[in-house]
């Protein structure tokens, strides 16, 4: 049985375990502020040509957007995101149990335009007493999105131009950043993201670490205090070393972007295959998801080799369906895959 239901299957890079192992003996002091979190942090700061932001490692995705989330927004404030954004769909209503309504906009393969957020500023204004509802207090996006694309640099330069109009703060998830930048035709470097957003985070669960997620801080006036809010919202690691050497590992040599570059790679393998058999797609992914749609006749017959997400119906007798490589896909489970296709 070959696994493309996501891209957290297996546990992590050899060259992390190795360097877990070496210095599992170690004594180091806790809480992130151990020897690897800062050269850890180095390592980032020197990938996105900055060092002047502040870098915290936290144990999750989920922990993360909340964490952030909430230290930036007022009570009375909620987030604006994509339908499909993730903190919407996947996180169990996670940011709404920290007080903080999600403002879901329409999107167009999973992208947010930079016209929704401008729309639902100038509505919420344009109310005769704002005060009674939410108000929109900063924008999320991902990088990648929830459906695997990505934004142009031009329309990331967008939202932060309406974003800007308006003092709303930019937080880009990037649970998939490396895979988000290895896609083809993406014109965004990671040192564009820096420049852009307020904050954001770079994955390392879904990237060839065991746990783990590097929350980039930019926004000077968003840096204060952040350490409270790691440790009140549960995403502070008291062995923090052991997210510093992951990360210190993936930032060493070009891993992080090496083993992304992979990802893609095979990716774009399935989705060639699919298309060649004239197979249509829900959205056109460049990124390491594909979300072929397939007669429900072919479900049976590929889950019987294959593990796949079920992703939404099309119509009554078509199912869009998710195939996700990783870091770790390797050629032969492509090669078995396309051979079935």
């Amino acid at each position: 049985m070959y696994h493309f239901q996501c891209d957290y299957s297996e546990g992590a890079h050899p060259r992390i375990l190795e360097r877990l192992q070496e210095t599992n003996m170690e004594q180091t002091v806790g809480y992130g502020e151990d020897k690897y979190c800062l050269d850890a942090a180095l390592k980032i700061g020197s990938a996105i040509g900055r060092h002047d932001v502040d870098i915290h490692f936290l144990t999750g995705g989920t922990q993360a957007n909340m964490t952030v989330i909430s230290s930036i927004l007022r009570p009375y404030q909620g987030v604006i995101c994509a339908t499909t954004g993730h903190i919407n769909v996947h996180e169990t209503g996670a940011i709404e149990h920290s007080g903080h309504k999600v403002l879901a906009l329409p999107a167009v393969n999973g992208l947010l335009s930079a016209d929704a957020i401008d729309n639902i500023m100038k509505e919420h204004f344009a109310e005769d007493g704002p005060e009674h509802t939410v108000q929109p207090g900063m924008v999320y996006i991902s990088f990648s999105s929830e459906v695997g694309t990505v934004y142009s640099l031009a329309q990331l330069k967008d939202i932060k131009g309406v974003c800007s109009k308006y003092g709303l703060p930019l937080f880009i998830d990037g649970a998939r950043m490396g895979y988000g930048l290895a896609a083809e035709g993406c014109d965004v470097e990671l040192s564009d993201i820096a420049s852009l957003a307020d904050v954001f985070y770079l994955g390392g669960t879904k990237q060839g670490a065991l746990f783990g997620e590097a929350v980039v801080i930019v926004n000077d006036a968003l840096k204060k205090d952040f350490r409270y809010n790691i440790k009140q919202n549960g995403g502070m690691l008291a062995k923090g070393r052991l997210l510093g050497i992951q990360f210190q590992t993936l930032f060493e040599d070009g891993l992080y972007f090496e083993l992304s570059r992979h990802a893609v790679a095979q990716a774009m393998r399935i989705r060639d295959a699919f298309r060649a058999k004239g197979y249509s797609f829900l959205v056109d992914s460049p990124t390491n998801q594909q979300f072929p749609i397939l007669h429900n006749d072919m479900l049976e017959s590929l889950s019987g080799k294959f593990k796949f997400s079920i992703w939404q119906k099309v119509d009554e007798n078509h199912t869009a369906v998710r195939f996700c490589t990783s870091w770790a896909t390797t050629a032969e489970a492509v090669d078995a895959l396309v051979a079935s296709i």
